[in-house]
Order: structure tokens, then C-alpha cells, then sequence
């Protein structure tokens, strides 16, 4: 046994030489996954630590430096105090985006209230991991969710996640992109989606996680960001059931935009919510009446 305070601190000071942000947080993790555990390594613990464990963290440091986010290395993130697999095709789930999950349950509890008798039914667009959907589900046991994406790897690792969580038989997952006709999936009383929205010169710039790591498909949004909100609100509105709403996630600055695409299309901006650093990160719409 040996005591893991030292291992911790030569990593952390390896990490910090790198420029890692968080460097003793990320040491405890990744030396967490060296042991083959899904929790960090406290610095008074005394573990078990040979050659393999040691080369494995060797390894595990090593693409820490290249800027892989700890979540890629460890396979998966929490998200809603749930934990999501995440593959090379699906984003890696932000703090941020929980916003999306409470303001749409907060609606589908709402509605749930009026017409306590209707089976909510969700539609998640660009469903990735399946986040955004099984965070809802999981609090809306009597619901019933469709997850839409393009990349039938993504679907893959959404499915895998409804199965770990034991959401399965509450949802689907369908290879469409949702900038096509969706109205032969009938209508849905909440709409999610979190779409490609960064303006494609600018994801060079991002921090290295993000541009490195994440899915090209899933950031970029066009010259100006808003290539899908145009096609997004054209095929909505055939799907959001009377009284429903959509959901979304946007980038910073973009509300007077997207609220203006949204009004084109007979929706009106009925709530707007700001993310933890205090950015207008979620929308939501109604169609008008």
C-alpha cells in the first residue's frame, strides 16, 4: 500500500506545468481511473499502487496534457446526477445545459397539472448522448420520449445510456436529422434540442477540449451560428402540440436572433433563463394562438 498524497502532488505539479486548469481535481480523477474506480483518490488514502497502475497513469496524464477533457479519458460524465457514456460522435454534457432540463420539466409538470390524464410525450432533436431527454425522463416517470439524430453512432450510445439507467422502455432513438420534415413522428408535447449554434470561424479558437475534442458536427453552426435555427424553426411547429413548447439551448447573444426566426415562424419567446456564468443560455417557445 502506499500513500496516494504523494502520487497526487507529482501529478497535479505535471498537470500544472501543462497549463491545466484544474490541475489537483483532474490528478484525483485520473488516478481515480489508474485504479480502475469511478470516484477521486483522496490525498490521506492509501492504495494499491504497481507498474500497471503506474504506467496506466502515465498514460492517462499524457492525454490529459493534450488537452483530452478528463470525461473523454474516463468514458463518460454526470449530468442531472446521472451518468452518461459519452462516444467520439455525441458532445460531452455542460453544467450549463441542466438549465434546459429544468426549465422543460418544470413545463411538462405544468401541463402534467392541467391534463393530468394526457401521456407527456418529449422530443429530443440532435439527441447526442440522449442527455438532455433521459434527465427529463428520469424525473417524468409516466412520460415517453423520441431522441432524433443524425449519427447512428451517437444513437448508439444513447440507447446504451436509457438501458444503464433503466429508461429504455420509456424511450426511442431514431437516425433523422431535424432539419428534415418530422411530422410523421406525430406531435410532441415538449421539444429539446441543442443544436449546432458556434459560428464555424470561431471553433479554432475554443479552448482546446472543446475544438480538439468534440464532434465538428455538433458545433458547427454555419458562418453566423444560426444555420439550424433557420431549419430548426421550419420543421417545429408541425410537430409541438397545442399548448407544448420548445426547448432550447443557445449561444451566447444569439437570443434576439433565434427569437426572431422563432416569430417568423408563428412562436413566441415565452421564457428565457440565464446559464451559471450569467449568460441567456435557454429559451423557450409557444406557437402562437
Amino acid at each position: 500500500m502506499q500513500d496516494a498524497r504523494e502520487i497526487l502532488l507529482d501529478v497535479a505539479a505535471i498537470l500544472s506545468a501543462a497549463s491545466i486548469d484544474s490541475p489537483q481535481q483532474d490528478a484525483r480523477l485520473l488516478l481515480g481511473a489508474a485504479l480502475g474506480r469511478d470516484d477521486a483518490v483522496l490525498p490521506h488514502e492509501s492504495i494499491s499502487f504497481g507498474d500497471m497502475e503506474k504506467a496506466l497513469l502515465e498514460t492517462l496524464v499524457a492525454r490529459r496534457i493534450a488537452r483530452e477533457p478528463v470525461s473523454r479519458i474516463r468514458g463518460w460524465r454526470e449530468f442531472w446526477s446521472l451518468r452518461f457514456a459519452l462516444s467520439s460522435a455525441t458532445l460531452d454534457p455542460r453544467p450549463d445545459s441542466e438549465i434546459i432540463v429544468a426549465t422543460a420539466i418544470a413545463a411538462a409538470k405544468a401541463r402534467s397539472i392541467v391534463n393530468p390524464a394526457k401521456q407527456l410525450k418529449l422530443l429530443d432533436l440532435g439527441t447526442g448522448s440522449g442527455c438532455l431527454l433521459l434527465a427529463c425522463l428520469s424525473e417524468l416517470p409516466d412520460a415517453v420520449g423520441l431522441g432524433l439524430d443524425i449519427s447512428e453512432d451517437a444513437l448508439a450510445t444513447a440507447r446504451n445510456n436509457a438501458t444503464a439507467l433503466g429508461l429504455a422502455e420509456q424511450s426511442r432513438f431514431y437516425q433523422h436529422s431535424f432539419m428534415d420534415e418530422m411530422s410523421q413522428f406525430g406531435s410532441f408535447d415538449i421539444i429539446l434540442c441543442n443544436p449546432p449554434y458556434i459560428p464555424a470561424a470561431e471553433i479554432t479558437a475554443l479552448e482546446p477540449e472543446v475544438a480538439r475534442y468534440e464532434p465538428m458536427r455538433a458545433l458547427d453552426g454555419g458562418a453566423d451560428g444560426l444555420d439550424c435555427w433557420r431549419g430548426l424553426m421550419t420543421v417545429v411547429p408541425s410537430c409541438l402540440a397545442a399548448g407544448g413548447c420548445l426547448v432550447v439551448e443557445i449561444g451566447a447573444g444569439q437570443e434576439d436572433d433565434v427569437i426572431q426566426l422563432a416569430e417568423m415562424a408563428n412562436m413566441t419567446c415565452v421564457e428565457m433563463h440565464k446559464d451559471l456564468a450569467g449568460i441567456t443560455r435557454c429559451l423557450m417557445f409557444r406557437l402562437k394562438n
